[in-house]
């Protein structure tokens, strides 16, 4: 189930787009593999997906909107599974061979196909209400460090610090049933500098210089990542004098926060000027991406977003489904950020970094 009108391309892709962009950032396999042999890299990460079936299935059985989760939660369970295992022997069945892309579409429509639409919706709500009750420290914490540099730093750390909320990790999954996530300590207890991928200091430089026209920022997970992370960084930007659009996901897919339930967040966190802490979000649109998955191929986005984008000279991709899995070699016409936290041992080891490193790529594009 996609997007209801027909996805287009996005138009701040470097063209041409099939010679220069690939949605998936880590190979799989190569064209001199057996096409009907599974590479050590395609059974690693079906294996990755394969462990994250019981934390989804634990979601799945109990989902209120659904009559007998719990019987079709086992078959959701069954059906992944033995799609998982037939990958395994055979890497060209189902639409293979298999990439992170569509390892996410088939298990998004085993869970639609049994009616499961949101099964994460109850955490996702209890995290946007916990969130939103702390926006306003996180934002007066933000504009009480008076000099610039060090209060982008300090935005940059909420962003990573949020990122941490994925139940898509069937590691942090176990985590954050034991005991939730404390944001602030999150920010504070970050992997030390210089990260895996560390473009920060170029970006300060930057930042102290320039401002940007039209930002479009790919979202990641409600909660914290939203509310505390991405929407602190937007409103210094509006406050700077962009414009911002944030790109949010069409349909439910993990804890991803979608198009209905961003418009929602800011609904209840502007005052009745329509002022995010004294900041005017006049400038502030939310469009629908067109997704329906974790990680985004942007081939394949909404007419909408295309549309808004067309005249943007800065893309963020933020979280590691859009920034790092997908999308981290993309090249664009204009000034690009990938920024997210690596979350699978599997990132962490093709990237040459730790887990829970931190990932900020910032590519500029010179003006001629």
């Amino acid at each position: 189930m996609e997007s209801a009108s027909e996805l287009v391309e996005f138009p701040l892709l470097q063209t041409p787009i099939e010679a220069n962009y690939r949605a998936c950032t880590i190979p799989y396999r190569f064209p001199s593999d057996n096409p009907r042999k599974p590479t050590p890299t395609e059974i690693s990460w079906i294996d990755l997906f394969y462990n994250s079936i019981p934390s989804f299935k634990k979601r799945a059985e109990s989902d209120p909107s659904v009559s007998d989760a719990a019987t079709k939660a086992e078959k959701f369970a069954q059906r992944y599974g033995d799609i998982l295992e037939d990958l395994k022997k055979d890497p060209e069945s189902h639409g293979g061979p298999p990439d992170c892309i569509l390892l996410c579409r088939l298990r998004e429509q085993v869970l639609r196909e049994l009616g499961f639409t949101d099964i994460f919706k109850k955490v996702k709500d209890e995290e946007n209400a916990k969130a939103i009750s702390l926006f306003g420290d996180v934002v007066r914490l933000n504009d009480a460090i008076e000099d610039e540099g060090k209060r982008l730093e300090n935005l940059v750390r909420g962003i990573f610090a949020g990122n941490i909320f994925d139940l898509g990790s069937a590691q942090l999954a176990e985590v954050f049933s034991k005991d939730g996530m404390s944001f602030l300590a999150s920010c504070q207890n970050l992997v030390p500098r210089p990260w895996v991928i560390d473009d920060l200091d170029k970006f300060k430089a930057k930042w102290s210089k320039k401002s940007w026209k039209k930002v479009i920022i790919f979202v990641d997970n409600s909660g914290a990542d939203i509310i505390l992370g991405i929407l602190p960084f937007a409103r210094e930007l509006l406050r700077r004098g962009s414009q911002v659009v944030l790109a949010a996901n069409e349909l439910p897919s993990i804890n991803d926060v979608t198009y209905p339930e961003l418009v929602e967040i800011i609904s209840k966190l502007k005052d009745e000027e329509g002022h995010l802490m004294g900041v005017s979000i006049s400038n502030l649109l939310i469009a629908n991406s067109g997704n329906d998955l974790p990680v985004i191929d942007l081939t394949r986005v909404s007419q909408e977003l295309a549309y808004l984008a067309s005249d943007a000279d800065f893309v963020i991709l933020e979280g590691m489904g859009r920034g790092i899995e997908t999308n981290l070699y993309a090249q664009f016409k204009c000034d690009s950020l990938k920024i997210g936290m690596v979350k699978h041992s599997e990132v962490a080891q093709f990237l040459g970094g730790r887990l829970y490193d931190c990932v900020f790529k910032y590519n500029e594009v010179s003006s001629l």
